[in-house]
């Protein structure tokens, strides 16, 4: 009878949990032994259940003041999952006895504004004009909904200060998830934590999008991944049992709970009634004890309901009536403790609306609401970001390296140990770039790539590079990593180039973009003083990763002022490979590009990416670089440079005729970016066309308007300009760029596109038709002589 009692009170009541689906006997049992020798007793003191009223006020409260200050505007309200509150505040307390300095906090709509103030300590005045549309302070980009906003601030706990932020999120629910874990990893490195029991993630979901939105599973993945791991995160499920805006369970999953894609990762699960706040704190110090244990993820699902629509001008009860007829009777947890605790004789009955009033007072004078609330202090890691507050992305600045440093860093990312075997054809390229080193051979784009790693590397920069086969390269040229042939162990040269040098990192991603990309913009919006690149397999297979690029690369600064020096590695080129290898649709990245927010380019030598990838971190600017990457063009053998573009060259926007033309003779000049520039180069050559001349331009975005005019004016006897792209006429850069092709150009010359006619998909399916295309598109560039 006593252990069916016990039982009982361990499991029938508030708190259920699930584990048997761990594989570990260690982590079962350690988690049945807290529950049932501590769960069955929640042993809270009369200071503690106090505390846990005022919380239940606080959030409450500032929903209840809200709604009639501000009536009908959305503000996603908390009201039925209060809780909440309560539970993040445990999270935070206990965290910081355990050692934890630093939590980053990513969530969606509902509750977040009652976080911002309960929690972070976000100034009510500041919230209020928020409300009222009224901006204060310096005004910087287009600004973001209230319900969006991110915020940072340190609270004190018994183990000392601990420094929060909550992540900015557009309406995209979860796909803050991988944002935060890149933010909080980023974090990890900067202060030496291995283990990540000093920063960790706390992740909270919506129970629809939770079971609903792939990004949840991708991020689940990569928890225990070698360059994605947090050392395990904290999510807790905001469980409204009921989807969005009208949507049934039976339509919303699968599973029995929303929980459940979790299990694939044996995550323990713990299921708590969220009007019992008692319940709430015992589930929340069991599950972040493990968390902080076992260093893995643990998920805690918050039972609640919505008590008001979707939003606040929704009415919930037209689709369901059943549902909302119950909330209506239902008291708020508020209520329902208050009674419990005048019960109990821990409150008076007076005290309840003294607190509300106590709180509404501190709501009208604007104070900060949490009592643990320190402002913003920072700490010895905080980033310094300033240096690129103001940075010009049009600014030229110097990239080259001297001589010496050339021939260290070549030596450095050529030195192979002894012990080391390496396969026959890595080990040609290893022995090609020592040649190319001495200037006996021009250099290939691996070479030239290494060459910008080893530099940066060299000034103190670290470099972090993720993408489905970064580490050998998906077109076999970038061979970072050597496998040894008879140990299959791994030598990396670039994390050998000097003593005490900054990290290296370069991995072999798991096959997520959208998840893996986010991570990465996580992280770069965290570590100003990395090189962090992601690389698509192929430019066509970012458009997985699609939010990401439109949420955060491109308008992360003028929504939310957070700057970001993430680059993108996008192959391209028209190679007869079908619609899905061929267009890493330029269109749509220049369709995004405006207000100096990202650097498109399409470098078209190993020279120019190495200045390229140099600027990026040399110069004070942190802008997203968009980089059209070559595929055939890593082999080409016009497509290469002298060893002497690294310590004297620099990165051009515009390149100009390389043969000996006379200026005064040409009738046509084509301007073009990429591959096709080699296909035209070869053809005019082979038919000796000295009135045509041929021009790249490698930065589309910020384009370079004054180096296009002066392209011109070199020209000035031209009475054609043609822009030339391998691209469909309705894809590719014409319809981004064709008014900045024509504004200097005024009525005295015409302008002409030659490439492929508007279609549907991005490339021919069919070699021959690719061919026949690519050949017509050339002799129209280069105009009727070309097919004489």
């Amino acid at each position: 009878k006593e252990i069916v009692e016990l039982l009982g009170r361990v499991y029938s009541r508030s708190i259920g949990a699930e584990f048997t689906h761990l594989s570990s006997t260690r982590e079962r049992n350690w988690l049945r032994q807290r529950f049932e020798s501590r769960a069955a007793a929640f042993d809270m003191s009369a200071d503690e259940r106090r505390r846990i009223m005022r919380q239940l006020t606080q959030a409450e409260g500032l929903e209840r003041y809200l709604h009639t200050r501000y009536v009908g505007q959305k503000r996603f309200s908390l009201e039925g999952g209060e809780s909440l509150i309560l539970l993040l505040d445990e999270v935070l307390q206990r965290a910081g006895s355990n050692g934890v300095s630093e939590a980053v906090i990513g969530m969606a709509h509902r509750g977040r504004i009652n976080v911002l103030v309960n929690i972070l300590g976000k100034a009510p005045l500041e919230l209020f004009s928020e409300f009222e549309g009224v901006f204060t302070g310096e005004r910087r980009g287009s600004g973001d909904v209230k319900y969006h906003m991110g915020f940072s601030s340190d609270v004190r706990t018994p183990g000392g200060t601990v420094h929060l932020a909550l992540a900015f999120n557009p309406s995209h629910l979860e796909i803050v998830n991988p944002v935060v874990e890149g933010s909080v990893r980023a974090r990890q490195e900067r202060c030496g934590d291995t283990d990540g029991n000093e920063v960790i993630p706390i992740l909270i979901h919506g129970d629809a999008a939770f079971a609903g939105q792939g990004v949840v599973m991708e991020t689940l993945q990569m928890s225990r991944l070698r360059a994605f791991s947090t050392g395990g995160t904290f999510h807790v499920i905001c469980n409204n049992q009921i989807g969005f805006t009208t949507s049934n369970p039976l339509d919303l999953r699968s599973t029995p709970n929303a929980s459940d894609v979790a299990k694939f990762l044996e995550a323990p699960v713990l299921h708590v009634n969220a009007d019992d706040p008692e319940a709430v704190i015992v589930a929340t110090r069991v599950a972040l004890d493990y968390r902080m244990t076992f260093n893995k993820d643990v998920v805690l699902d918050l039972v609640c309901y919505r008590r008001l629509g979707h939003n606040e001008a929704d009415e919930p009860a037209a689709t369901q009536p059943l549902m909302y007829e119950k909330i209506r009777k239902h008291p708020t947890a508020r209520a329902q403790y208050a009674k419990h605790l005048i019960g109990e004789g821990v409150i008076t009955e007076a005290e309840p609306d003294e607190m509300l009033e106590a709180y509404r007072a501190d709501l009208e004078a604007g104070k900060p609401i949490p009592e643990a609330n320190l402002g913003l202090i920072g700490n010895k890691f905080t980033a310094d970001w300033s240096p690129y507050v103001d940075g010009d992305i049009t600014a030229d600045v110097p990239t080259r390296i001297d001589i010496d440093t050339v021939s260290a860093m070549a030596e450095g990312i050529t030195r192979i140990p002894e012990t080391v075997r390496i396969h026959n054809r890595v080990a040609r390229i290893v022995a090609d770039r020592k040649r190319m080193a001495a200037g006996e051979i021009a250099m290939d784009w691996g070479f030239a790539e290494s060459m910008a790693y080893a530099s940066v590397l060299n000034e103190g920069y670290s470099v972090r590079i993720t993408g489905q086969d970064a580490g050998r390269g998906t077109f076999f040229h970038r061979h970072a990593v050597l496998h040894e042939q008879d140990t299959a162990a791994l030598y990396v040269p670039l994390q050998h180039i000097k003593p005490d040098q900054p990290s290296f990192r370069v991995t072999d991603s798991f096959l997520s973009e959208e998840a893996v990309l986010g991570f990465e913009y996580g992280f770069a919006t965290t570590e100003p003083d990395a090189l962090v690149i992601w690389e698509a397999q192929f430019g066509d297979f970012a458009n997985g990763a699609q939010v990401v690029i439109d949420q955060f690369i491109s308008s992360g600064e003028s929504k939310w002022g957070r700057l970001c020096g993430l680059t993108l590695l996008l192959p391209h080129g028209y190679e007869g490979q079908g619609p899905e290898h061929s267009s890493a649709r330029l269109e749509r990245f220049l369709q995004l590009c405006a207000e100096n927010n990202m650097q498109v380019c399409v470098p078209s030598t190993p020279g120019q990416m190495f200045h390229m990838l140099r600027r990026q971190v040399v110069r004070n600017v942190r802008k997203p670089l968009i980089v059209m990457t070559p595929k055939s063009l890593l082999r080409h053998k016009l497509s290469v440079s002298p060893i002497s573009a690294l310590s004297e060259g620099r990165f051009h926007h515009v390149i100009d005729e390389v043969d000996e033309i006379d200026a005064g003779k040409v009738d046509r000049v084509v301007f073009c970016s990429g591959k096709v520039y080699f296909d035209l180069l070869q053809a005019r050559r082979d038919k000796a066309l000295d009135s045509v001349a041929i021009v790249r331009i490698e930065q589309l975005y910020p384009f370079p308007v004054d180096e296009y005019a002066g392209v011109l004016d070199k020209y000035a006897n031209a009475k054609h300009v043609v822009w030339c792209q391998e691209e469909p006429e309705n894809q590719g850069a014409w319809y981004q760029i064709r008014h900045r092709l024509q504004a200097p150009l005024e009525d005295k010359r015409e302008l002409s596109y030659a490439g492929r006619e508007g279609a549907a998909a991005p490339a021919a399916g069919y070699y021959q038709v690719h061919v026949q295309q690519q050949q017509a598109l050339v002799e129209s560039a280069l105009g009727a002589d070309a097919s004489a």
